[in-house]
């Protein structure tokens, strides 16, 4: 049973690390032509951030609007 178990979830791993090529292969494409490395860099920082940040939310991690709205409020309420 445990060997089982292990092919599952290598082969589980095999098809995410194809599914991420796969995905920044397709951002990759659907960017202007005249980008740079570090563009594609700073792509692939923001959309990983988000992906992250989604994530969060999908598990309850989250922040509700009106409290947001209240830390939002006071950073732009404070004093330098």
């Amino acid at each position: 049973m445990a060997v089982i178990g292990i092919i599952n979830r290598d082969k589980a791993k095999i098809v995410i690390e194809f599914y991420v090529k796969e995905k920044v292969i397709k951002m990759i494409e659907e960017l202007p032509e005249d980008i740079t490395v570090s563009d594609v860099m700073a792509e692939l920082y923001f959309r990983q951030n988000v992906d992250e940040g989604l994530k969060e939310l999908d598990e309850g991690k989250g922040i509700s609007h009106e409290e947001a709205k209240k830390r939002l409020s006071r950073w732009l309420t404070l004093k330098l």
